[in-house]
């Protein structure tokens, strides 16, 4: 109950997520055996961290830096604008289909929102779109990166938990595609409500072959990746580095502008990155190791079957608390807090760890454009300068409509296994 405590004060009092969680974890190893347990928060550091697929992270992350630099996400954008710009409001549609395209070179949302934020929001509002709708559009598909692989989330949960991170690669595609095809029904039943411009002339054959030519560089990443983890001929951490080469490659002999300083800026802001991502997960295996000792999993697991034993009641238990709790922090630490306490809860109930681990992804990602701390608001709200509470107000179909999708996917097993269990993970 004090660490509970020092815990929610911390955070309330607006104490950065990673030292919230070091310090009731600090407090946590003093209250099972005084000052001198606390010569094991060290090693504990150091444990958290002692994982090889954890190299993952900053190489995924230093390949999106220096694909953006080098202007992939321009001819990814016209590459999705010739496929769907003939459909009314077709630059939103081609928002959707760039953040899938996108979705194979970073795995971040922010990433993702903060790149369209620059590029795609004016192009729409310069044709005519409310800037408030699209930055709406925009935060609604910058998840579709963290679910179609490459994940940082999908790293953290397989190494946490020991689960096939191949495994959690294959069934991010599908519910990753389902999220763009539902956005891209709201956007087309709201055409006329929302005013969208009219349709463009039909791109010929043509145009389409040589803007796909000058996008192949680009789409061939994803092949990289997915290949090579999926065909069982890399690891993860093995994929990320040679997608690093590759970018590297691509801007040093293909596009000739990745300067030395350039890259020395990426890497400062990599390893930015991952010092944060790096500190929550030390911090939070510490924290984690206390509440094994004092069987904080097995409470919660019986106070939540005591509600209900019924497997559809526990399943929608599960889902509310990620995304509630989502609302108010942040979604690594919530993964690495609260996963060993709901996944044995969920396998309990007959849940594969694979499914636990797709619907754990897909509800922290709808948490990332969710207010008060949607870190997906917050970066469109800074790069466009729009009011955040007006882009959440535009929001919400989408956010309905990306819950439903979880649900879909959280109670069908079959669909959610489908590409697992094809490709032999599950």
């Amino acid at each position: 109950m004090f660490v509970g405590v020092i815990f929610l004060v911390l955070l309330l009092l607006g104490m950065p997520i990673g030292f919230t969680i070091g310090l009731a974890g600090l407090a946590g190893l003093v209250s099972m055996g005084g000052e001198r347990f606390l010569a094991l928060g060290v090693s504990k550091l150091f444990a958290g961290l002692d994982s090889f697929p954890f190299l993952a992270m900053p190489f995924f992350i230093l390949a999106g830096e220096i694909m953006n630099h080098i202007g992939i996400t321009q001819q990814l954008m016209r590459f999705a604008h010739v496929l769907v710009g003939h459909f009314r409001g077709g630059l939103a549609h081609a928002n959707m289909i760039a953040s899938v395209f996108f979705a194979g070179l970073t795995g971040a949302a922010t990433a993702d929102a903060a790149a369209f934020g620059k590029t795609l929001v004016p192009a729409m509002v310069e044709q005519g779109y409310r800037r408030d709708y699209a930055c709406a559009v925009t935060a609604a598909g910058s998840i579709i990166g963290p679910t179609i692989p490459p994940s940082g989330l999908m790293v953290v949960y397989g190494s946490l938990l020991g689960v096939s991170i191949g495994g959690l690669f294959a069934a991010g595609i599908l519910p990753g595609l389902a999220i763009c095809a539902v956005c891209m029904a709201i956007i087309a039943l709201g055409a006329r409500r929302n005013r969208l411009p009219d349709p463009e002339p039909r791109a010929s054959f043509g145009t389409v072959v040589r803007t796909f030519s000058r996008s192949l560089a680009a789409l061939i990443m994803p092949v990289i990746i997915l290949g090579g983890i999926l065909g069982g001929i890399v690891t993860p951490t093995e994929a990320a580095s040679v997608a690093v080469a590759y970018a590297f490659f691509l801007g040093v002999a293909v596009y000739r502008n990745l300067s030395a300083r350039d890259l020395y800026n990426m890497l400062l802001s990599t390893a930015r990155i991952t010092g944060v991502i790096f500190v929550i997960i030390a911090f939070a295996s510490m924290l984690g190791w206390w509440m094994s000792f004092e069987r904080v999993p097995q409470a919660i697991a019986a106070a939540v079957l005591a509600v209900s034993e019924n497997r559809y009641v526990i399943i929608l238990l599960i889902v509310g608390i990620l995304l509630l709790v989502g609302m108010v922090m942040d979604i690594t630490a919530i993964l690495i807090i609260l996963a060993p306490v709901l996944v044995p809860l969920a396998t309990q109930i007959g849940l594969e760890p694979i499914h636990s681990g797709i619907i754990f992804v897909l509800a922290l990602n709808i948490s990332l454009m969710t207010p008060p701390v949607g870190a997906c608001l917050f970066v469109l709200s800074s790069v466009t300068g729009e009011k955040l509470e007006a882009i959440a107000l535009r929001l919400w179909p989408f956010l309905l409509a990306e819950i439903g999708v979880l649900l879909v996917f959280a109670y069908w097993e079959d669909l959610a296994l489908l590409v697992p269990r094809f490709l032999g993970f599950a």
